[in-house]
């Protein structure tokens, strides 16, 4: 398949590009899992896939907790819907504490230290309260067990994956934890057979992120690599695949060709942020340059135009409010530049306050 035709198809298949969400909720449970550990640039990501959506909307939907912030994969720090939330994490679990077992040993956490730390997890958050990550490291230092820097971060992490603690609404600026069971009602649709809820994983995936390899699920996913075959194997009614000249399946739902295609935002300007999942969902592909002459390593942020990389951005504070700096890659057109524009005010309008285009050089 050609680059180009892949990252319009995956625009497509991530709703950057197709018809946007009604809600919150309903982007992050197309795409699955959301990775999250940036929050200010996850709730863009969001944003970019919901009609009309606010920086204030995502907020509240987090708060309400129609999302959830939780460690579910690689292991790092991803959204979940509520209704998927346990599901997913069981079924990632093993995987993601495997991947940990080594960090785990060398901050000389066991499973007595574990099974002191969720006591005192458990009861600095009953009765519906929340707590800051250092109210919970100050509690185990009074229960005597030595908790700060990725020790601490390892005891709660744990705690989360064993679907004791995630993260509760946010106090001012600073994020709190909260009991999973307050923010994650239990449901029948939690207890799935492992093949089920692998199915329905790789599923969600494919139908989402694709076209996209065995390579880049397992490595997105943590899970293993024989296992996501069979899975593959067993969902070939859903999904299709394609082999290109390297050999390379790429798997792409069926579905893909109902979703409401809006032709202005295909060929639009997209702001990608840090992290978005047209970025870290995949090993291979990841942009497609617009300027031969232009750098990979260069970006953090991508800014795309009808599916080519042609620089990069970031949010900065100027005394006239936000603005948007971009470093181009190369010369735009006119009506590159104005799609540009679009795209910053569309940014404007997620923050609630307009934005500014500032054009840097590239040095």
């Amino acid at each position: 398949m050609d680059p180009l035709d892949i990252v319009r198809r995956r625009l497509v298949s991530q709703r950057l590009a197709g018809e946007p969400f009604d809600t919150v909720a309903d982007a992050v449970g197309w795409l699955g899992a959301v990775q999250a550990q940036e929050f200010a640039e996850a709730k863009w990501s969001l944003a970019e896939r919901v009609r009309d959506c606010t920086d204030a909307d995502v907020e509240e939907a987090f708060s309400r907790g129609d999302i959830v912030r939780t460690h579910v994969l690689r292991p790092t720090w991803h959204f979940l819907t509520r209704e998927d939330a346990r599901w997913i994490l069981r079924l990632t679990r093993p995987r993601v504490h495997a991947l940990n077992a080594y960090w785990y040993r060398r901050a000389e956490l066991d499973d007595g230290v574990f099974a002191r730390a969720d006591g005192v997890f458990a009861g600095a958050l009953a009765g519906g309260a929340t707590r800051t990550r250092a109210e919970l490291a100050a509690r185990l230092s009074e229960a005597g067990i030595e908790a700060a820097g990725p020790r601490l971060a390892y005891l709660l992490m744990h705690a989360e994956l064993n679907e004791l603690i995630c993260n509760g609404p946010r106090r001012g600026r600073q994020h709190t934890y909260a009991l999973f069971d307050d923010r994650v009602p239990v449901s029948a649709g939690d207890e799935r057979p492992y093949e089920s809820a692998l199915d329905e994983f790789v599923f969600r995936y494919v139908r989402s992120h694709g076209p996209a390899t065995v390579r880049d699920f397992t490595t997105w996913s943590s899970l293993p690599v024989r296992d996501s075959r069979a899975a593959l194997a067993r969902l070939e009614d859903k999904i299709e695949s394609v082999v290109d000249e390297n050999g390379i399946a790429w798997f792409s739902a069926r579905d893909a060709a109902s979703i409401p295609l809006r032709p202005d935002r295909l060929t639009g300007a997209f702001l990608l942020p840090m992290y978005d999942e047209t970025i870290v969902a995949y090993q291979d592909l990841r942009v497609v340059l617009a300027h031969a002459a232009s750098r990979a390593d260069l970006i953090e942020r991508a800014i795309v135009i009808d599916a080519r990389t042609v620089g990069s951005w970031k949010r900065t504070l100027t005394k006239d409010g936000p603005a948007v700096a971009v470093t181009l890659f190369g010369e735009l057109t006119e009506i590159q530049m104005s799609l540009l524009q679009d795209a910053v005010a569309r940014f404007g309008r997620f923050l609630g306050i307009p934005a500014t285009l500032e054009i840097r050089a590239l040095s």
